[in-house]
């Protein structure tokens, strides 16, 4: 299977209504290519599920300032404007999710786990209508497991077989988000030949990807 696409390729597989998955944080490890070229295509009623909106600008914050989404959950919105003023106006759904909880929720998919308790949120708007479990006399709220249609995340480098290796903190939600969806489209810096990486360098492996993107195309 050809896994080397191109963007323009990527883009058309995310349709409207569907479930996507934006690696980054902040910005930092986001694959801004393929945000660009969905813009592009004006997809609508997406549900995005990220760590951050991060900025107006750049990383994932393009998607809600285009509105391509009518719901968004993430750990927090408060750097990009635009994101509030669409929460307040009700032109989007908004699910703050504390970001411990979203990439635990996240992991089970990719885990195979039914949900994982935590005791984050007890007490709090947070667990209004969640289901609470008791262990050793202690209450928990039950976080179920987060699934997506396509997950679009980031990579410093990668073979043509799609095995990804990180650069530092760009790591950040890539690695969990390629583990929870159905599709997973990797947006690649560097692309080498089949055998040059060390297998200490891949965090995620080729059987979890199954498009390549090469970052920067188009511009």
């Amino acid at each position: 299977m050809q896994k080397l696409i191109s963007a323009k390729e990527a883009a058309s597989m995310v349709i409207d209504g569907m479930t996507v998955m934006v690696g980054g944080f902040l910005g930092c490890g986001s694959p801004e290519t393929l945000i660009s070229e969905i813009i592009k295509n004006g997809v609508k009623d997406l549900h995005l599920i990220l760590n951050d909106t991060a900025f107006p600008d750049r990383g994932t914050g393009p998607l809600v300032v285009a509105k391509t989404a009518s719901k968004v959950t993430a750990s927090h919105i408060g750097t990009n404007p635009e994101t509030i003023r669409q929460m307040v106006e009700g032109e989007i759904d908004v699910e703050l999710v504390p970001q411990g909880t979203l990439a635990e929720r996240i992991r089970c998919t990719g885990a195979g786990l039914g949900g994982v308790l935590t005791k984050t949120g007890i007490g709090t708007e947070v667990e209004n209508s969640k289901q609470k479990i008791e262990v050793n006399k202690e209450v928990f709220l039950l976080e179920t497991p987060i699934s997506a249609d396509i997950a679009l995340i980031k990579a410093k480098k990668a073979d043509r077989r799609g095995n990804l290796v990180y650069r530092l903190t760009a790591r950040n939600f890539n690695p969990i988000m390629a583990l929870a969806a159905k599709t997973v489209i990797a947006e690649i810096e560097e692309i080498v030949e089949v055998g040059e990486l060390s297998p200490d360098e891949v965090i995620t492996p080729h059987t979890f990807v199954h498009y390549l993107v090469k970052a920067g195309e188009g511009k």
